[in-house]
């Protein structure tokens, strides 16, 4: 009896003995990489801060989609990276007690899964800034027709759903529903261009091709004949203000006073009125 007691107090005693020595390298590994974390955040929120991220992504648009959650794409950024070293250094510090407890499988199944998360907030981020850039682009086409708006509206979402497909399937989530739906999407956009250009809408291209040229022809028509009626019209209101000058002139002439001898000018062809014949006999003296 007094022999298994001690072997028991001794198999006590090792265990002790060994896990404390564990538990003192867990806690220092876990304390060391968390300072890790906490610089390494710290010093990524700084840069961010430096390049202007949060105006970046505010121009994309999606602050005004999640702003009623308080969300910061900065913040959300550093959480990541923080938890994402932190993970490293649970990692590292559970690899203490062995390889093969569930806590550290655990542990490495999601720190495989936080870059994607990464990749997908990019790709979310990337493809918010290309739908504004194309809603733009289209809105500003149709800036004078009723449904430029609806369309632009339409072309964002088309260009975000491309994005959010995108980030699904980098994070494996649904990807038997959104892989079908984005071959189906592009598929029936790829058959409406070819069907519609092969068929229909030849000609209302044509026309609305003729119509874009004609109106490009006339803006560098009248671009370039703006000038004349600009000459033309400097040229009659020179003389226009010829006469005005000459007209007082004419007027402030006076009527010519009795004993005067007026000048008739002649009216055929410029040459004077000959004078009248003499009779006959007139002149001749009789000797």
């Amino acid at each position: 009896m007094g022999e298994q007691l001690k072997d028991g107090l001794g198999q006590a005693w090792n265990l002790v003995a060994t896990f404390v020595p564990k538990l003192v390298g867990f806690l220092i590994i876990l304390l060391i990489g968390w300072l890790i974390a906490k610089a390494v955040s710290k010093a990524v929120g700084l840069v961010l801060g430096k390049l202007g991220f949060t105006r970046m992504v505010e121009k994309t648009g999606l602050t005004g989609m999640v702003k009623g959650a308080n969300l910061d794409a900065t913040a959300v950024l550093v959480k990541l990276v923080y938890y994402f070293i932190l993970l490293i250094a649970l990692q590292l510090a559970f690899g203490v007690f062995g390889q093969s407890n569930p806590v550290s499988q655990l542990l490495n199944d999601i720190i495989a899964f936080l870059p994607r998360i990464l990749v997908a907030v990019v790709l979310i981020i990337v493809a918010a800034a290309i739908a504004k850039v194309v809603r733009d682009l289209v809105a500003g086409a149709l800036s004078g027709r009723p449904a430029g708006r609806l369309l632009s509206t339409i072309a964002y979402w088309l260009v975000m759903a491309f994005g959010i497909i995108a980030a699904l399937g980098q994070v494996n989530i649904a990807t038997a529903v959104t892989g079908p739906i984005l071959i189906a999407v592009l598929a029936t956009v790829g058959g409406v261009i070819v069907v519609g250009f092969g068929g229909g809408l030849i000609k209302p291209a044509q026309e609305r091709w003729g119509g874009w040229l004609a109106n490009l022809q006339g803006q560098i028509g009248s671009g370039n004949g703006a000038r004349e009626p600009g000459q033309v019209s400097g040229q009659h209101a020179q003389a226009g203000q010829a006469r005005t000058q000459s007209y007082p002139q004419s007027q402030s002439g006076s009527l010519p006073q009795p004993g005067e001898q007026t000048r008739q000018m002649p009216v055929d062809g410029g040459r004077p009125p000959e004078p009248p014949t003499p009779p006959a006999g007139f002149g001749r003296v009789d000797r």
